[in-house]
């Protein structure tokens, strides 16, 4: 599906607030309700628009401790890594898991509430999952950009 610009900044509107009504876009759009309705219908069927969700601050619900882990598997086999990603998925302290490129085959973002929850998930949990080879933690001094906003 080819976007044009009032695509564009609809999904900019919404990915900055996505609670704006229809009517509120449809000021911003200069389009009719009706209009800004069936675009953002034919945007989520399309599947540009994958969900919506509310972002939480991570400090008041006490998980500000941001770990950056990355992973060795011990070989590089179909089988290790269909395995232990089947695994990693299931750890909820683990927001995201990426493949990736270089010295380190996974690079997990894991949220916790301090230091010691995380020797405890990496000595109980993540050292606990199969072809683990070797682990490197990096922990957020601070935060210097965290958006969600895909710039189209």
């Amino acid at each position: 599906m080819a976007l044009d610009s009032i695509d564009k900044k609809l999904l900019f509107l919404l990915q900055n607030d996505c609670k704006k009504t229809t009517a509120a876009l449809s000021l911003k759009l200069d389009l009719s309700v009706t209009a800004v309705y069936e675009r953002i219908k034919k945007l989520e069927r399309e599947g540009i628009i994958d969900k919506y969700v509310v972002l939480v601050n991570r400090s008041k619900v006490e998980k500000g401790f941001v770990v950056f882990c990355h992973l060795k598997l011990i070989q590089h086999t179909k089988e290790f890594l269909t395995k232990f990603e089947s695994e990693v998925v299931k750890l909820k302290e683990v927001l995201e898991c990426h493949h990736v490129s270089g010295d380190y085959d996974y690079i997990l973002k894991i949220l916790l509430k301090d230091m010691q929850a995380y020797r405890e998930f990496l000595v109980n949990k993540l050292t606990a999952l199969e072809h683990i080879g070797s682990t490197h933690s990096t922990f957020m001094i601070s935060e210097v950009k965290n958006t969600t906003v895909i710039e189209i």
